[in-house]
């Protein structure tokens, strides 16, 4: 049985270069850390939202009342699992496992469509049943890196049902050519973001979901009393500033060059297959023996994710977190010794 609840921070111990998690490392800007900060000033009043849910609406053209501000991205798959019974909900994998293990949590039985490694893991409209009232998809997607065009995503929306688009790692990607965030004319369209993968956010546990205002009403009715805390709003309102914005630009500018520095040096090596085209801040590879090989790489220094949690894959496949190129030439010497 796969098991939902694994995540990439399980693979990290002491002493090991983190390949496994898919947070940017670095320097906190100043321009995010010094509201974060300030923020702290004021723990004894409760959170207030308004002004952070403002800022994210315009950030992505919405009025306040289609944005709703969440613990994370996480948490936005709880909210939909728990505000209604789905007749068939239907989760695209492989990717990220939480949709799934949020709806089996609340008691739904999932159907799943598992894209095929065959196809470089392209999504197929084709598979996702005319029936299904929810349907969940990466993009880009975890773990496969895959970005699915536009407009294929919005070919699945329809009156009925409600498609949920986890872009969480848009961002990553020069531009968001793909990105629906903006798009209000698509029926039932949630559209999922996390601020904590490019600013380095995961323990502050800040993100939020786009959708039209009646589904956004339903889902905070179930969300608990001040959810997100005073800090995590203060992030949200610096990253969706203009400063920030073209940050995230020059970032996904930087993150293509050293994804392809990765995926050439992945490439060379004997019995490695690099999955599809890499769109984002991992890579995903097929390697004969895979999980001996991630217990090598630990004792080499090196912690990657195991691929067999994720339905669809198995045993032989690897997530790899994108670094700067000096990591990555000493990882891949590393694996070249492995192997």
């Amino acid at each position: 049985m796969t098991d939902l609840n694994h995540h990439g921070d399980a693979e990290l111990a002491p002493g090991l270069v983190d390949l496994a998690v898919n947070t940017r490392r670095g320097p906190m800007p100043r321009w995010l850390s010094e509201p974060i900060a300030a923020s702290l000033r004021d723990l004894a009043s409760y959170p207030r939202p308004a002004s952070a849910r403002a800022a994210l609406a315009a950030r992505h053209a919405r009025p306040d009342n289609e944005v709703l501000i969440t613990a994370g991205s996480a948490q936005a798959f709880v909210l939909l699992a728990q505000a209604r019974r789905w007749y068939r909900p239907v989760v695209v994998h492989p990717q990220f496992t939480e949709p799934e293990a949020a709806l089996d949590a609340a008691g739904q039985k999932v159907t799943r469509v598992v894209l095929p490694a065959s196809d470089g893991f392209r999504l197929d409209p084709g598979l996702v049943p005319d029936d299904a009232d929810l349907v969940v998809v990466g993009n880009p997607t975890n773990p496969t890196s895959v970005r699915h065009p536009a407009p294929v995503l919005a070919g699945l929306a329809r009156p009925g049902r409600i498609l949920v688009l986890d872009e969480a790692f848009a961002d990553t990607i020069a531009g968001e050519p793909d990105s629906l965030s903006r798009r209000r004319d698509l029926p039932g369209l949630v559209v999922i973001r996390s601020l904590t993968k490019t600013w380095g956010l995961a323990g502050l546990r800040i993100g939020y979901l786009l959708g039209p205002p009646g589904v956004v009403a339903e889902l905070a009715a179930v969300q608990p009393l001040w959810p997100v805390s005073s800090p995590a709003l203060a992030a949200a309102i610096a990253c969706a500033a203009p400063v920030a914005v073209r940050a995230e630009e020059h970032l996904a500018v930087r993150l293509a060059g050293e994804r392809d520095h990765l995926v050439a040096a992945l490439a060379a090596l004997p019995g490695v297959r690099v999955s599809g085209i890499p769109a984002s801040s991992f890579v995903l590879v097929e390697i004969p023996g895979a999980s001996a090989i991630r217990e090598a790489l630990r004792d080499r220094g090196y912690a990657v994710r195991r691929g067999d949690t994720f339905p669809g894959l198995g045993p032989d496949w690897l997530r790899i977190a994108v670094r700067d190129t000096a990591t990555t030439d000493a990882f891949v010497n590393a694996l070249r010794e492995v192997l």
